[in-house]
């Protein structure tokens, strides 16, 4: 099939009607290069952060054959949570699959002066499992600091219309310092929702340190899948 939009990098959405600000992963306008989206229906936050997501797994790579189809080398989702699938994603599609901002951790950690290490912001840290850590490369011992009982973590959730930003900026800010506070070694934060990429510039202002998320991951993986020109 034709590639109407010139789209190399799908997306693999879950299925959400909470507000995609600008820098969210799933608002078109948060990249500056095409992307093609695809709902995986019923795969809603809280069955993939919360829940038992395995039976969402064919669903997700039937969405992603269609990606493929539709011209698509390469394939992304919208969850930190998914980096469990991606060797059965990136086998069933036969394209690479960068499926969580958590598989930057390594690459991350290896810039780091001696002594430091990469901190980890999630939406859930009490379902942020080791099996998650392990299979994104996250390196043994990463500090994680989650945002339960927070209004962001509510809305994300619990799927809800309506997102109070300022709050979530609020709650974003001050849950990376408790991480830094209570981790003087990390040197790094690592975003693991895709939904947190807007408030990157406040948490990085707010704690002195750089600030990775899902949207560094896939300015990076895309850059491969479609290698500036520059004559």
């Amino acid at each position: 099939m034709a590639n109407e939009t010139g789209a190399r990098l799908g997306i693999l959405m879950l299925d959400t009607r909470f507000p995609r600000i600008l820098g969210d992963v799933g608002n078109a306008g948060s990249w500056p290069f095409p992307v093609r989206y695809a709902v995986v229906p019923g795969a809603t936050p809280e069955a993939i952060v919360c829940d038992e997501f395995e039976p969402f797994v064919q669903a997700f790579i039937a969405v992603g054959r269609g990606l493929v189809a539709e011209g698509c080398t390469g394939i992304a989702t919208t969850c930190g949570f998914l980096a469990l699938i991606r060797p059965r994603l990136a086998e069933a599609l036969g394209v690479p699959v960068a499926a969580s901002a958590l598989e930057q951790a390594g690459q991350i950690a290896a810039c780091l002066p001696p002594g430091r290490r990469v901190g980890i912001l999630t939406i859930s840290a009490s379902t942020l499992s080791p099996a998650h850590l392990r299979a994104a490369g996250v390196p043994e011992g990463s500090p994680v600091m989650g945002l339960e009982g927070s209004s962001f973590a509510r809305t994300i959730l619990g799927n809800l219309p309506d997102l109070d930003v300022p709050q979530a900026r609020t709650e974003m800010v001050q849950a990376a310092q408790r991480l830094v506070g209570a981790n003087s070694d990390v040197g790094a934060i690592l975003l693991e929702c895709t939904n947190m990429v807007p408030y990157a510039p406040d948490i990085a202002a707010a704690t002195g340190r750089p600030v990775h998320s899902i949207h560094s991951y896939l300015n990076w993986f895309h850059a491969g899948l479609l290698p500036p020109r520059f004559a």
